[in-house]
């Protein structure tokens, strides 16, 4: 590939994916940016949603990928995303999901308002999964 960018998707526990794309789209915190070879250098936090990567035909969604935040780094050859939770969307259990978000909705209304952050953090991840579940 010609046009290619080499892609990195870094989860804390290891590399999940090294590879050359054609075009890799990124839920970046200021909303979601593609990048093709040659992008201009950009450093950005990364909200939850999902990564779409594509082959050699660009009309032809090849993968996508879940990141529940984390930070991405773009230069004109190379985009790297370090993801605080990565997982193929084929993979989420929407009912599983449902089930998680009522039992958080639980927590959340027996806990404190002053403690309840991380369970809110927690909440907007898990609609984040659902919403794109399928």
């Amino acid at each position: 590939m010609s046009d290619s960018i080499l892609f990195e998707l870094v989860s804390p526990e290891k590399l999940l994916i090294s590879k050359p794309v054609a075009m890799v789209t990124v839920p970046g915190g200021e909303g979601e940016y593609g990048v093709l070879a040659g992008h201009s250098p950009l450093i950005t936090t990364v909200k939850a949603g999902v990564i779409g990567i594509y082959a050699d035909d660009m009309e032809v969604l090849s993968e996508r990928i879940f990141v529940a935040g984390g930070f991405a780094e773009t230069t004109q050859t190379r985009c790297t995303v370090l993801a605080d939770e990565a997982i193929p969307v084929k993979q989420l259990n929407r009912v599983a999901l449902e089930t998680e978000a009522k039992a958080l909705e639980g927590k959340i209304a027996a806990t404190p308002e002053a403690d309840r952050d991380a369970l809110l953090a927690l909440q907007e991840i898990v609609t984040a999964k659902l919403a794109v579940a399928v």
